[in-house]
């Protein structure tokens, strides 16, 4: 005996669930004339055959004999396995799917009367709406859609039990098995899509390495080049600030060479001064190279001193 389920419950009627053997016959209480109903639970009351009305949890009266408990519903929310069954995709894949769906009594009456063996004709229901929708879409979208395909599911399971005062509030698809081919060639699929997303993910780091690289040798290029330059700059300031220290001493020199020869006895020094650097050079080359330089008066100091003299002095 089970309690808690939707099946209207009848000393008169056998009721079984679609996929069980189980019999879910419960027997009545009698009628006492003093009837105490439990809580989210229904009573209906037929008098002499005919439906009465229906006892609400708590303390209830009724005439003896006359009124008889035909059914008791319960108001609570059940849950019912939908067992497996076969469907066919768009895509013409054949399926196995099963599922669960909650739902609970809205109206006693209907419940009652409105449909025999409740739980067989939702089942049915049940199973016949899902084998529709599911041909509806294809393999891919059963598994990528499925919160989409419970809510249609749902939404025309209400509109098709609302008659026998049911209100299905939730299903759900539990189990969907493909077949072996079909697995076979889904999980290729997806290692070949892991294989690709690998490849790029190499690919774009092969990419950002080389990027790298360049950024790193332009960079450092950059860098060898700036500094190139500012050696170069560094040694043209520092030829440059040389030259013109030179000719600032030269000049200095040349300035007390001709503040020396405005002096007294200067020229004498001048030629003095000449002599002895024409001695030298002389002397220098003769240490250096072969060649003979044969001067005219070489015999005549005097006059080579005289000569040198005025070539200076011009």
């Amino acid at each position: 005996m089970i309690r808690g389920t939707i099946i209207a419950r009848s000393s008169s009627r056998l009721f079984r669930a679609c996929t069980s053997s189980r019999d879910y016959t419960t027997q009545t209480p009698i009628n006492t004339g003093i009837l105490f109903v439990p809580e989210k639970e229904a009573w209906v009351i037929e008098r002499l055959g005919r439906f009465h009305r229906t006892l609400e949890p708590g303390l209830n009266f009724c005439i003896p004999v006359v009124d008889r408990i035909a059914y008791i519903q319960s108001l609570k929310e059940v849950a019912i396995e939908i067992p497996d069954q076969s469907a066919i995709t768009s895509d013409n894949v054949v399926l196995q799917l099963n599922g669960v769906l909650f739902l609970k009594v809205k109206d006693p009456y209907l419940a009652s009367y409105g449909v025999s063996e409740a739980e067989f004709a939702i089942t049915q229901l049940a199973q016949t709406i899902m084998r529709s929708e599911i041909g509806k879409i294809i393999l891919d979208n059963v598994f990528k859609e499925r919160e989409a395909l419970n809510l249609q599911i749902v939404q025309a399971l209400g509109k098709a039990s609302e008659p026998w005062g049911i209100e299905c509030l939730r299903y759900e698809i539990r189990d969907v098995q493909v077949p072996q081919k079909i697995k076979e060639a889904m999980q290729m699929q997806v290692e070949a899509e892991r294989k690709k997303r690998a490849s790029i993910l190499e690919s774009e780091g092969q990419r950002e390495a080389a990027i790298n690289r360049a950024e790193g040798l332009k960079r450092s290029q950059v860098l060898e080049s700036e500094g190139h330059q500012i050696e170069i700059i560094n040694r043209a300031s520092g030829e440059a600030e040389a030259i013109q220290r030179l000719a600032e001493a030269r000049a200095q020199s040349i300035q007390i060479i001709a503040r020396a020869i405005a002096n007294k006895r200067g020229a004498d020094a001048v030629q003095l001064a000449v002599a002895e650097q024409y001695i030298e050079a002389f002397s220098a080359l003769a240490k250096t190279t072969n060649t003979v330089l044969l001067p005219s008066h070489s015999g005549d100091v005097a006059s080579m001193v005289t000569q040198v003299s005025f070539c200076f002095m011009i």
